[in-house]
């Protein structure tokens, strides 16, 4: 039997318990007792507690319904539980104080249970010391005081149908927040009614691909994931070759594809934005074709050697969906991304998502929204900024004086560099990083299987993930594992 709360009228004859309503006007706690076996009524409800003690379900200084709310609940005489009560009192049970209510003694702590046989750990690979895999940002900045102060406006201003079920096309105060934002920072041309946010690119990519037809064409070399999103959902891909203008978009039109995953403002993983020639090309491919361009701006913001690079969905807002998220800007822990879609793929896509928002939390929702439309967003981004660059210049010279030979590529933008090594090195240079305590990925991994491409050797190099006390020791490690020059 569940006993629950209650909120008995009039005076309580068992204020002697101390238990007077409490501030939500109800008296007692939900309590879980077995009535049942032989024995009267006050038999059983005394087995009961002691059981609940002996156990542990309810451990000293435990307090205890008042005896009112108890008989109501069980359906029992006032006087029954009373009486109970008094005995388990007498039995060294509980404590009954003036003003303290009654409560389970405080010497009726169960014995605690003997410990289990200990067991020989599984075995673990040991943890490197070093880690410098790309696609993580500096997990100690993200902006704590900034978030929890955005958390607290948005919780107060939040309307009462924002703690109902969501509305899958995402908050509109956040929708609103994006559109100034990204017309403002990635020259992106849309209006709040056509973005529709999700919980990351993966997810808009696993929404889009049930929706976009035929094969799709992507960079030769990109991120596996993502190949194996679109192999999930048995859309045939057709690798584009990449260069240092980023994908050669002129093979489009042989490629049979009706749509194409681009990295425009920064290749991943090779680096560089995209040509104008061949932005010019992938936008004429689209309304010629009625293609699709899925535009993944994964780390748009932050630039240092060059001029901002606009989105290609401001050239054709009508064949670009732009995907953009906060897992490098702020933390991959935010799950939060939009979609920038065409006006006929909002229903589309919003039909697929579902009625309800199942993945975005309206409270991060409107948090974000707070944080783009103080300025805060912004700030946190230029501090950021900064922050890489010196990540990245940290690196560019410990190169320059301990691996000449070395070359470095995608280090205008970015929180990622490749070094270019000579052809045969890259798997050695991996297993040597690994001796040196030190993660990081090939470059080998991110190359589509059916690319024509010569292959590459190199390594990708995430100077954002370590800490600021870790990096110096990682770029150490990261020297020590690379091939000596003229050697293999």
């Amino acid at each position: 039997m569940t006993v629950r709360r209650v909120n008995p009228a009039g005076g309580d004859p068992s204020a002697a318990d101390g238990a007077g309503p409490g501030p939500d006007g109800f008296v007692g706690s939900d309590l879980h007792l077995d009535l049942t076996g032989p024995g009267g009524r006050r038999a059983s409800l005394m087995r009961g507690l002691r059981e609940a003690i002996r156990t542990g379900r309810l451990t000293p200084g435990t307090r205890l319904p008042p005896y009112r709310s108890l008989s109501a609940d069980l359906g029992i005489a006032r006087n029954t539980v009373a009486e109970a009560y008094a005995e388990l009192v007498a039995e060294g049970w509980l404590t009954a104080r003036q003003g303290s209510g009654t409560r389970v003694a405080p010497r009726t702590a169960p014995p605690k249970p003997n410990p289990a046989p200990a067991t020989a750990p599984s075995p673990r690979a040991a943890r490197p010391a070093y880690n410098l895999l790309q696609g993580q940002p500096d997990a100690g900045s993200f902006p704590r005081a900034a978030w929890l102060t955005s958390a607290r406006r948005a919780l107060t201003a939040a309307p009462t149908e924002a703690f109902g079920p969501g509305d899958p096309h995402g908050r509109p105060e956040l929708r609103e927040a994006l559109a100034e934002y990204l017309a403002r920072a990635r020259g992106v041309r849309t209006d709040p009614a056509r973005i529709v946010v999700c919980s990351g690119f993966a997810h808009g990519l696993r929404l889009l691909v049930q929706v976009l037809r035929g094969p799709m064409a992507v960079e030769a070399y990109g991120l596996p994931f993502h190949r194996g999103i679109l192999a999930a959902a048995r859309v045939r891909t057709v690798p584009l070759a990449v260069d240092a203008e980023g994908a050669r978009t002129g093979e489009l039109a042989a490629s049979g594809a009706r749509s194409v995953l681009l990295t425009p403002a920064h290749q991943f993983p090779t680096g560089g934005p995209l040509g104008p020639g061949r932005r010019a090309t992938v936008v004429d491919w689209a309304r010629t074709t009625g293609g699709i361009v899925l535009e993944d701006d994964y780390d748009g913001e932050f630039r240092y050697d060059r001029q901002p690079v606009g989105a290609v969905q401001g050239l054709e807002p009508e064949h670009v969906v732009y995907l953009g998220s906060v897992s490098k800007s702020l933390s991959p822990a935010v799950r939060l991304g939009w979609m920038v879609l065409p006006g006929p793929l909002v229903e589309q896509v919003v039909a697929v998502k579902g009625e309800r928002e199942a993945t975005a939390g309206a409270l991060d929702q409107l948090t974000l929204a707070d944080l783009i439309a103080s300025g805060a967003y912004d700030r946190h981004v230029r501090r950021m900024r900064q922050h890489y660059r010196r990540r990245r210049d940290l690196l560019v010279a410990a190169l320059a004086e301990r691996a000449p030979h070395i070359g470095v590529s995608g280090v205008a933008a970015g929180l990622h560099a490749v070094l270019e090594l000579p052809p045969g090195t890259e798997s050695a240079a991996v297993r040597a990083a690994l001796r040196q305590g030190l993660v990081l990925d090939g470059l080998a991994g991110y190359r589509h299987p059916d690319s024509a491409m010569e292959v590459q050797d190199g390594l990708v190099v995430g100077y954002g993930t370590p800490s600021d006390h870790a990096f110096s020791g990682a770029l150490e490690a990261l020297c020590r594992a690379l091939p000596p020059a003229g050697g293999r």
